[in-house]
């Protein structure tokens, strides 16, 4: 009677055990995460198409005495394509023909010689690639916290030029103290321009959301700062100094580019130097949205081992 009764209850006792085990894991985590983590960002690009372009059906034309022949000749050779194609001169139907025929020509001519749409497939709905870099900084690297500071006051992320100067001076900073290097995570992952954008703002959103308050923004060339509420420690009391001592920076770049971007896994740091070289030396032309996140921004703020391992579990040694 007894052993048929404990084995009822047996099964009960283990689910009530492992529900015990997991919120007694996930209060002891979410106790450091009261405190207040303070967030910078950086960003700017634009996601829209090409322009679909339009040119008068006679601007391929040159009547008699322009274009390159002296003295009239024929300077297109599109003159004999109606012909060819049985109509008259002005055939509508032939202006088609010869429409189709050029564009498909181009096309082929493009994806021959590596042009244009060579990773893209179509000119007006290209392939992007998104790529992320991750670094986890010792907290003794504030260098890198006031260059991106200063990066937030004085570039303009709406404009080619500015967007390709956050990537280049971002780039730079990281890979001019790889002695504070820890931790580190890359990512790529391609998608249409006209889903690109999706993509790049939900990995925004995922950095964005594991601080508390964004404390110094400049995105759509708005500069946005607000002061980072006080620090609670796992009692939900003000924490002291030594409480809430920071160990780390974490700094994320995103890049979205009309090329493809091949970024090596993290295995070391020779690994971490390779992928911050390839996204530093993307070219301006192909570059279509950029973003640099950090934490913590606030002077104060701190970055502990927990945080680490509860929000970045992704993150490896370097």
């Amino acid at each position: 009677m007894v052993k048929q009764l404990l084995a009822l209850i047996k099964p009960w006792v283990k689910s009530v055990l492992a529900v015990g085990l997991a919120l007694t894991l996930t209060l002891s985590q979410s106790g450091d995460a009261l405190a207040a983590r303070s967030g910078g960002r950086i960003g700017g690009g634009s996601f829209r198409s090409p322009s679909r372009g339009y040119s008068a059906p006679n601007g391929g034309m040159n009547r008699g005495g322009g274009g390159y022949y002296p003295g009239g000749g024929f300077s297109s050779p599109f003159f004999w394509a109606p012909f060819m194609f049985g109509g008259g001169g002005g055939s509508l139907f032939s202006l088609l023909i010869m429409v189709a025929v050029g564009g498909y020509l181009l096309q082929s001519f493009r994806r021959a010689t590596g042009g244009g749409d060579s990773f893209g497939g179509d000119v007006y709905n290209p392939q992007v690639s998104i790529a992320e870099i991750q670094v986890g900084l010792l907290a003794e690297a504030r260098d890198v916290q006031s260059k991106l500071d200063q990066l937030a006051t004085t570039i303009n992320p709406d404009t080619a030029t500015g967007r390709m100067h956050l990537l280049q001076e971002t780039s730079l900073e990281l890979l001019r103290h790889p002695e504070y290097w820890t931790y580190a995570k890359t990512s790529t992952q391609q998608a249409k321009l006209d889903r690109a954008e999706a993509v790049f703002n939900q990995l925004s959103l995922a950095e964005r959301g594991k601080f508390t308050t964004e404390t110094l923004s400049k995105v759509n060339n708005q500069l946005r700062q607000s002061e980072s509420p006080a620090v609670l420690n796992s009692t939900g009391e003000l924490a002291t100094a030594e409480q809430e001592r920071s160990e780390y920076i974490i700094v994320t770049l995103l890049v979205a580019a009309t090329r493809s971007i091949q970024l090596p896994k993290i295995n070391g740091d020779s690994d971490l130097r390779q992928a911050l070289q390839t996204l530093g030396s993307l070219d301006a032309s192909a570059l279509v949205a950029i973003e640099a996140i950090w934490t913590p921004q606030a002077n104060g703020d701190a970055l502990t081992t927990d945080d680490i391992l509860a929000h970045y579990p992704d993150l490896k040694l370097v």
